[in-house]
């Protein structure tokens, strides 16, 4: 199972090909990707194409996002954790970007705060990770509010050029960071 990390009513652990069902309904969800330029996927090849692609960061990056389940109940609730940016994003190169993503049904109990801290809290006292960062857009006020709980303060509001499939071009876009 490779589980990482165990809350109160988690388990964090490598996204695996069996959680493409969860991933599915979590990522053909247009409220959940309000925020995220309003693309939500549309196919279970999709989906499991970005397990494949998260699963391939572990081999070649050593870190990835990680998959987070109800412990009571083993449903995929949906990921968190990090992604390794090697490419330039808001003049940042070669550095950890932090995030999370939930099914809208476990919204409101507290799970994205939980699992955030939890991942991390081991991103940095297992994995000593340095130059973590995160972002989000402007007005998602509930995913803002998580990373400032966890300690991220925001440092400045940017246009970010990303791919569309991710953000609208030149959205205005929050820049958090975390220092130990």
């Amino acid at each position: 199972m490779e589980q990482l990390i165990e809350t109160e009513r988690l388990i964090i652990r490598h996204l695996m090909p069996t959680d493409e069902k969860g991933m599915f309904l979590m990522d053909t969800n247009a409220a959940v990707h309000k925020y995220l330029g309003n693309h939500p996927l549309k196919t279970l090849e999709e989906v499991r194409k970005v397990i494949q692609f998260v699963r391939q960061q572990y081999t070649d990056l050593g870190i990835g996002r990680w998959a987070v389940l109800e412990k009571e109940t083993n449903e995929f609730v949906g990921w968190t954790g990090f992604k390794y940016m090697q490419d330039m994003v808001n003049k940042h190169v070669d550095h950890y970007d932090f995030g999370y993503r939930l099914r809208q049904e476990f919204w409101g109990k507290g799970y994205a705060t939980e699992s955030a801290l939890a991942a991390l809290k081991y991103g940095i006292t297992t994995l000593r990770l340095k130059d973590i960062y995160a972002m989000t857009d402007i007005d998602n006020l509930a995913s803002r509010h998580v990373l400032e709980k966890i300690g991220f303060t925001l440092v400045e509001i940017f246009k970010y050029d990303a791919e569309p499939t991710w953000r609208e071009p030149d959205a205005p876009t929050t820049w958090y960071e975390y220092k130990q």
